[in-house]
């Protein structure tokens, strides 16, 4: 069920990213005008722990429930009233419920599952997160190419409305988890005084932005490179989803056996070879596919191991250091969306060239700062 869930939340917030250009079209702005919505929809993640922090106060079923709320509330609003500024707000509407369904997702993970096993518990539920681009991306493109971009706002709303339902009647009552103790800005101070988690969080932003800086603009390479019609675009983001599988599939078999702070340097280090490769071999269809499908894979190992490592760093207040994590991974979406959507008129080289760098950056935090955390 938590699959399912980030599988229909995760649909709603890929879908803007191989649709970008046909959203533009349907809302009558420019591309830029969506990749800055997508751009303020990220941001509004930096505020993460003052919704993720909710999973500590009020316990995790409570959060969970309203994040579902909210996030229907945010797509139900667009799919009425489908205009720019309405597209806008119900981004932040409906990210502002993801942030708090994530977060009490994980912090009830982290409650339920032993450290030793948590990478492979985490890659389960991230199943959701992958699956969107191979279930719910080729369905929102199949039911845009049929209804109209408003069409899948609808639908995204009315399964989000059913989730919250089902998780009312098979998720028992619980309380609020050891971090419950906390106020939110004693959690923030604890996560502030911790060295690794900091550390964390900055690496965390950096492989994020590396990876967003492609994301952003691979569905405009798609369709002005190679010709792809939307549903075309749709169907190759399959290739995506089933990347980010693979890598969920090496954090399951690795992770836990090799340790998630070796995973994490691991999938980092191949990422740059991924991001290296996108302008070297995506000259043809099948090689921009290829090389999309490695950057994907590495990214996706690199990111789940991350997150498993995270769920322990501050357990006493678990649900808000996690809610510190999605706020750095928001970061990074929105700074890179601001700087791939401005890079793209030259190509997917510079692209590429930043996220290297980016990620190269993110190896040199890791041995610097979380060197001592081997044990994890």
């Amino acid at each position: 069920m938590f699959a399912l869930t980030r599988l229909v939340m995760s649909s709603a917030m890929r879908m803007v990213y191989p649709f970008l250009p046909t959203l533009a079209r349907g809302l009558g702005v420019p591309l830029n005008a969506v990749a800055l919505a997508v751009s303020a929809r990220s941001a509004l993640g930096i505020a993460g722990p003052l919704f993720g922090s909710v999973a500590d106060t009020r316990g995790r079923k409570s959060a969970l429930r309203l994040g579902l709320l909210i996030f229907s509330a945010g797509m139900l609003a667009v799919a009425i009233f489908p205009t720019y500024w309405v597209f806008l707000l119900g981004l932040l509407i409906s990210a502002a419920g993801n942030i708090m369904a994530d977060s009490a997702i994980y912090a009830h993970l982290g409650d339920q599952v032993p450290y030793e096993r948590r990478g492979f518990a985490v890659a389960v539920i991230e199943l959701g997160w992958s699956g969107a681009f191979v279930v719910g991306v080729p369905v929102i493109g199949w039911l845009i190419a049929r209804a109209g971009p408003a069409a899948p706002f609808t639908w995204l709303a009315a399964v989000g409305l059913g989730i919250a339902l089902a998780w009312q009647l098979i998720l028992q009552s619980d309380t609020p988890g050891p971090g419950g103790t906390f106020s939110l800005v004693e959690g923030l101070r604890r996560i502030g005084a911790h060295k690794g988690a900091l550390a964390g969080l900055v690496v965390a932003l950096l492989i994020v932005t590396a990876n967003q800086c492609v994301s952003i603009v691979y569905g405009a390479w798609m369709e002005g490179a190679f010709g792809l019609t939307v549903e075309e675009v749709g169907a190759a983001s399959a290739v995506i989803g089933v990347a980010g599988i693979g890598g969920l599939g090496m954090v399951a078999l690795l992770s836990d056996r090799i340790g998630k702070l070796r995973a994490l340097t691991l999938g980092v280090g191949l990422n740059v070879m991924g991001s290296l490769s996108l302008p070297l071999l995506g000259q043809t269809l099948t090689g921009a596919m290829a090389t999309l499908f490695f950057f994907y894979l590495t990214f996706e190992f690199s990111v789940i191991s991350g997150l498993s490592l995270m769920t322990e760093l501050v357990p006493e207040a678990r649900a808000t250091m996690m809610s510190a994590s999605l706020a750095a991974l928001a970061g990074g979406d929105a700074m890179g969306a601001l700087v791939g959507s401005s890079l793209f008129a030259s190509g997917i080289g510079p692209n590429a060239a930043i996220a290297v760098l980016l990620d190269l950056l993110a190896l040199g935090i890791i041995v610097q700062f979380l060197r001592g955390y081997r044990r994890l």
